[in-house]
């Protein structure tokens, strides 16, 4: 998420010379940006002088110099609150838009991209990611998203970190198409690819309980709070029909509020980014009483560029529950008046608060709160759930959650969800490890749904790889344009290779690590928190990334540059091998590498020449004579895996699909 002013409003103070206009008409501006001007010597006209900043810290000192800004600035400052030339554009028979468009329709939630496994020209589509906050989606909602990734898309749909979906592969002349179908579905993309909010996330298990219900409740509110309030998004899809629900009275009461200087009184949407974390406190009944705030973390960073980096959120303060729509506010403005504008690598709030320091943000953010952040609350310890498998919602129904590898539904999969999706009625959660729940399930509906299911490869947790279950990639090729190598495409096979190193090494089959793999260093896929990050620094070359923890609670470091995607096993095999004779009790591969430390892990690698191979011998658990053996072994070989995860594999989808709803 990167952070900018108002669609079309600067973020200073300056009254100068009038700034650089689409011939066609007058961009909307803020008050300090609407064209008025006055020598360096000319007393302030009563015009200018009516202008009201809106803020509550002292106000930046006038100059005569204009701030610089990036060329993005200016598109949005020109675009009369992100409609032109997007509105236009959209119009055009070329299968692309042009540069100011392709930057202005993020704000819409879509992204141009291009087919790279092509050569020799450019075939251009599109990629809208829906906004979803807490993972939320009707059943209306999902079944038109399954249709228009078969009418309209490359016939998936794939489940996002940031508990959304994204569809890929639509083209121009379908986007207004696609987009109003979503809107008529009360489904929406606003801002989902922006620089302000891309979505909220929060717990996404339908459990009906008081912290469940209010950290999601919470969570609808805050993206309600931070909607644009434009209406650019609706005058280009849908010719201006909105299509809204009623929202609380508290949001649109803390929207309004202005008592505090966080309102620009000249901008329908006065509010751009989130980039803070609640961490609900609740009393010991289980009421909700108020939220812990961290703020400042981000994943993105570039290549060699140590200015950029990865972040964790810090402590900014603790906020009463009726307070909290006040206190986002106050965070988000912060951000707006002081976040970068003219470098986008460092626009992102995380920049902010590296450079000031927690504690002049926080200082500055109570100026716009009006008053002092409370002492932090005591919190349980962290705890990473998945919430995979059949578990009860607490009012006699059960929800199912369902590992999808790498977030993307298609083929069979994709059938099988629609069936049990529609048949039953069902509504369901998107979680940030791009997994989905089915809501609301009757206990008679449990067998015929495990059944359908489980036919199509939807098993039972305990029926998938642990390696798969927190492993994570993002899209990379062939579309994102930013992508250096592969990912998602790249992971399965990496996966097969960790099981064989583990095997090779001696790793039980239900140990595991967190592995997560991305074509640049984005981190769009959060490689920075895993024990094992793969980051892409070059074709078919990953940098490697150690130290993150199982319940992906601190930040990775730096290993190793440069590694070659065929050589992966000769970092990974001494790396995995010591840390199965060395570790401490049940210490995870991530403590075990801060442990020890990079220095004396490099030395290990270096000096590698492989673990003591045991003599040759038969599973006799899995295989009764040695010509079965060998018949698996020719047959495993075509699909690049051992006789013994090829018999594994067989023996648990088996399992799994007799299992027809008999777990709880």
């Amino acid at each position: 998420m990167t952070t900018t002013t108002p669609f079309g409003a600067a973020n200073t103070a300056v009254l100068g010379e009038p700034k650089a206009q689409i011939a066609r008409y007058q961009g909307l501006r803020s008050a300090n940006s609407l064209g008025l001007t006055r020598s360096r010597h000319a007393p302030i006209s009563s015009a200018s002088s009516s202008l009201i900043r809106a803020v509550a810290t002292p106000a930046k000192p006038e100059t005569v110099t204009e701030t610089k800004r990036s060329k993005v600035e200016i598109f949005k400052e020109q675009s009369n609150y992100i409609r032109y030339p997007l509105n236009e554009e959209i119009l055009t028979d070329a299968p692309n838009i042009n540069e100011a468009a392709t930057q202005l329709i993020k704000f819409h939630g879509s992204y141009q991209q291009y087919n790279r496994d092509e050569r020799g020209g450019r075939s251009y589509s599109f990629m809208l990611r829906t906004k979803n906050p807490c993972g939320k989606v009707s059943n209306q909602l999902y079944l038109t998203m399954d249709d228009l990734a078969d009418q309209f898309g490359i016939g998936t749909l794939r489940l996002t970190t940031r508990q959304t979906f994204q569809l890929h592969g639509v083209l121009k002349k379908d986007l207004k198409t696609v987009m109003s179908s979503i809107i008529n579905s009360m489904g929406s993309t606003l801002g989902a690819c922006g620089d302000l909010n891309r979505n909220v996330l929060a717990p996404p298990a339908p459990i009906k309980r008081k912290d469940y219900l209010f950290a999601q409740q919470t969570a609808e509110n805050i993206a309600a709070l931070l909607t644009p309030q434009s209406g650019f998004y609706y005058d280009v899809w849908v010719d201006g029909e909105k299509f809204l629900t009623a929202e609380p009275p508290e949001v649109t009461k803390a929207r309004n509020d202005n008592s505090h200087g966080t309102n620009f009184t000249d901008s329908p949407s006065p509010f751009m980014e989130l980039s803070s974390y609640p961490g609900m406190v609740t009393n010991d009944e289980g009421e909700p009483q108020g939220f812990n705030l961290y703020v400042g973390g981000g994943m993105g960073r570039t290549h060699r560029l140590e200015t950029t980096f990865p972040r964790l959120a810090e402590p900014l303060g603790y906020v009463p529950k009726e307070d909290i729509l006040y206190a986002i506010k106050a965070i988000v403005v912060t951000q707006r008046e002081n976040g970068r504008r003219d470098d986008r690598k460092y626009s992102r709030m995380k920049y902010l608060i590296s450079s000031w320091g927690i504690e002049k943000f926080r200082s500055v953010v109570e100026q716009y709160y009006g008053k002092k952040f409370e002492q932090f609350r005591e919190l349980p310890e962290w705890e990473f759930k998945s919430h995979l498998g059949w578990n009860k919602q607490g009012d006699g129904s059960y929800y199912c959650g369902l590992h999808v590898d790498n977030g993307r539904i298609g083929g069979v999969m994709k059938k099988a969800l629609r069936e049990v999706i529609e048949k039953y009625n069902l509504s369901i959660r998107l979680t940030p490890n791009q997994n989905i729940i089915l809501c609301d399930i009757r206990t008679a509906w449990k067998r015929p749904i495990t059944t359908i299911l489980a036919k199509a490869g939807l098993l039972h947790p305990r029926f998938v790889d642990p390696l798969n279950l927190t492993a994570m990639a993002c899209p990379a090729f062939p579309l994102c344009p930013l992508a250096i190598t592969e990912a998602e495409r790249g992971i399965p096979d990496i996966l097969k290779r960790v099981r064989a190193v583990f095997e090779k090494v001696g790793l039980k089959y239900n140990e595991s690590v967190v592995i997560r793999v991305t074509g640049c260093p984005n981190g769009c896929a959060r490689p920075y928190m895993a024990e094992l990050g793969l980051v892409g620094d070059g074709p078919n070359s990953y940098q490697i990334w150690l130290g993150g923890t199982p319940n992906q609670t601190s930040i990775a470091r730096s290993f190793m540059n440069k590694v070659k995607v065929q050589d992966l096993e000769k970092v990974l095999e001494p790396l995995f091998y010591y840390w199965r004779r060395k570790r401490q009790s049940k210490e995870s591969f991530g403590g075990y590498t801060n442990r020890v430390g990079f220095e004396k892990l490099q030395e290990l690698v270096d000096k590698w020449e492989g673990p003591e191979v045991a003599p040759a011998r038969y599973n006799l658990k899995l295989f009764a004579d040695k010509e079965t053996y060998e018949a698996v072994d020719e047959l495993a070989k075509l699909q690049d895996k051992t006789a013994h995860q090829l018999a594994m594999e067989v023996i648990r989808n088996f399992v799994g699909s007799q299992q027809n709803g008999k777990n709880e």
